[in-house]
């Protein structure tokens, strides 16, 4: 049996110091190619989530396994590298290198990851691929990235998250900056290559109008439970 891309198993996990707060998650799952949209206010503990789902946190207790491999059992700089190789990561702020080139920017994950760069075969055909098919133009691979439009930048941070073809996609409010008609496009070109990588994508987002484009919809109060600690 494949494991799953992405299993939460009695997570519990706590900000240190005052003013902060716990976090507890005990049960879910990510189906191999499932496409989930995780609905979630601000404030309502998603960031600490996605940090512990792409092991950037580690949990205090419990699991987090992506595709059978415990994140909290590994030391930081492996959690590193395993992210590197395992998960396509789609940031809100799109974290792109402004000054360095479009092609520059989408290869970065593949100098740390030699799996997923062998999973590319000829990276920079495959990066021209992907510009192309999410609709940019071959030749933005040779621009600065800072150069671009809102729009193009967050069409390069989904190659970069895509290439190599990580098995698991974690997307944080990747349509917040567009409008409703850019943003069911933008979606469909998403899909179509998320599939075309045989990956599972998690996009959180607070818009409950994209729900009907996903395979599953969950609130993350319902499966995530946060408590404040007191000043």
């Amino acid at each position: 049996m494949t494991d799953a891309p992405l299993t939460l198993a009695d997570v519990q996990f706590a900000w240190p110091g005052k003013g902060g707060f716990s976090l507890s998650c005990p049960s879910f799952v990510l189906a191999p190619k499932e496409r989930v949209l995780l609905l979630g206010a601000s404030g309502s503990g998603k960031s600490t989530l996605l940090s512990l789902i792409c092991g950037v946190a580690a949990p205090q207790q419990g699991q987090v396994r992506i595709a059978g491999t415990d994140m909290g059992a590994l030391r930081a700089g492996a959690r590193d590298r395993f992210r590197a190789a395992r998960i396509g990561v789609i940031f809100q702020q799109f974290n792109l290198l402004p000054y360095a080139s479009v092609a520059d920017n989408i290869l970065l994950p593949l100098r740390f990851a030699p799996e997923r760069r062998a999973r590319a075969a000829d990276a920079m055909a495959e990066a021209r691929r992907l510009c192309l098919a999410i609709g940019l133009p071959g030749d933005t691979l040779n621009l600065p990235a800072g150069r671009l439009s809102v729009g193009q930048q967050q069409r390069v941070a989904v190659v970069r998250a895509l290439i190599g073809a990580p098995p698991l996609i974690v997307a944080d409010e990747p349509t917040s900056a567009l409008d409703a008609a850019t943003q069911d496009a933008f979606l469909e070109l998403l899909f179509d290559q998320v599939a075309q990588a045989a990956s599972s994508l998690l996009m959180v987002s607070h818009d409950e109008r994209l729900g009907a484009c996903f395979d599953r919809v969950v609130r993350l109060e319902d499966i995530v439970t946060t408590k404040r600690v007191a000043a």
